[in-house]
């Protein structure tokens, strides 16, 4: 077999499809988020607005977060030592947890490498902790819950239709009366900035004897009085059997986590491969954590301020007549509906405006929806705003992309 050829066959049908991906070379500028420099192919610099940073309240620039970091390297040097069985577990960990524990207001947490892997390792071992174990997961979940749910030895599940609670129950009432049932949900859905009805869902859980676990990613530190999302928001956190978040975007800075009883995260902890084979995070990751942590749940402010820039930059883009989709969020999403189009308005924005957004194509989400995705900061300016709109109205007309009734065609 000519395996060269086959490498080479299945990036060019990618490339045909105008979804390849390609890296835009940044360096963020501390302190003056959200600007960077662009390096280009050819070596040349010039400077940009980030508009597509899941960092969504630029605590990965906060001298508060930077601070504890670098004084837990000079504490503690670089590395953690490797897997937490082994030596891979220091204060700083533990303090994390800790810190986690209480911003969700439940019994313990876990801290795993990134929230990929802490859907995917704690979904996974449900299932062998849960002999029989039925999952009911919604349609729009998060690759690492689809993972974490396919990676459970078989064990059966069920696909919901997306936020369609009636389907959910269809399926909780067809399931039998005495199995184990969990179901698998997210807060904030990330691509198209809708939001889960958690109480209701909570609510069919309780009817049919059914675990609950959300995923909170691209809500913690954005909602609820501290920051430990909608479900703190929506006064249901103590309802919720397993929270599951990310340290990576909005507190700025690497990981993820489950929160739960003492005796879930306990079981989690023994079981899962995820965790028990993987080195820790180095120790200036957790110290910058826990001061973001800390931080965030003193400052809501920040999250009254980051929520008027997203609806200011939602109001700039419905007023110019751009197919902005709907969202209840912070998440501005704005149709192209083609892959080809979607990547040169990106490629013409970072090029001829200085303005940085990634196109989102297909497998994130559906053909035919391809879309760019913004995610304003408090730190994004009216100026910013404006140029921002002003070039989207320009590359609209010139990339040949229609308007049908607020809708890219």
């Amino acid at each position: 077999m000519d395996y060269r050829a086959a490498f080479a066959s299945a990036l060019e049908k990618i490339r045909a499809e105008g979804r390849y991906r390609v890296f835009a070379d940044l360096k963020r500028h501390r302190g003056e988020f959200p600007r960077a420099t662009w390096t280009r192919a050819d070596g040349a610099e010039s400077e940009v607005i980030v508009w597509c940073s899941n960092d969504y309240l630029g605590q990965g620039q906060n001298p508060v977060v930077t601070d504890a970091m670098k004084k837990a390297i000079d504490e503690a040097g670089a590395g953690s030592g490797g897997t937490r069985n082994i030596s891979g577990t220091t204060h700083y960990h533990v303090e994390l947890e800790r810190e986690l524990a209480d911003l969700h207001q439940k019994e313990a947490a876990l801290l795993f490498t990134s929230g990929y892997v802490s859907n995917e390792a704690s979904l996974s071992t449900l299932y062998k902790i849960l002999p029989g174990l039925i999952v009911f997961s919604d349609a729009l979940n998060h690759n690492s819950m689809i993972s974490g749910i396919k990676a459970g030895r078989g064990g059966e599940r069920h696909i919901f239709r997306h936020n369609d609670l009636e389907h959910l129950e269809e399926l909780l009432a067809a399931a039998p009366a005495d199995a184990p049932k969990l179901i698998a949900f997210e807060s904030v859905y990330s691509m198209d900035g809708d939001v889960a009805d958690i109480p209701a869902t909570v609510a069919l859980a309780k009817k049919y004897g059914a675990m609950t676990y959300i995923d909170e990613v691209h809500a913690v530190g954005m909602y609820g009085p501290r920051g430990a999302g909608v479900a703190e928001r929506d006064e249901m956190m103590a309802e919720i059997d397993i929270i599951e978040g990310t340290l990576g975007k909005a507190f700025g800075v690497m990981g993820g986590y489950i929160a739960a009883d003492a005796m879930i995260v306990d079981a989690i902890r023994s079981f899962a491969d995820g965790f028990i084979f993987t080195t820790s995070i180095p120790p200036a990751l957790a110290a910058g954590a826990v001061a973001s942590i800390r931080y965030l749940k003193q400052h809501n402010e920040i999250r009254i301020a980051h929520q008027e820039r997203a609806t200011a930059l939602k109001a700039r883009l419905l007023k110019a007549g751009l197919p902005v989709m709907p969202s209840v969020c912070h998440i501005v999403p704005v149709l192209v509906g083609d892959a080809v189009h979607c990547k040169m308005i990106s490629d013409i924005l970072l090029e001829d405006h200085g303005i940085y957004v990634q196109p989102i194509n297909y497998p994130t989400v559906p053909r035919g929806t391809e879309r760019l995705r913004f995610t304003p900061s408090p730190a994004h300016t009216d100026e910013m705003m404006d140029a921002l709109v002003a070039a989207l109205e320009t590359l609209w007309v010139r990339c040949n992309v229609q308007r049908v009734g607020g809708v890219a065609a």
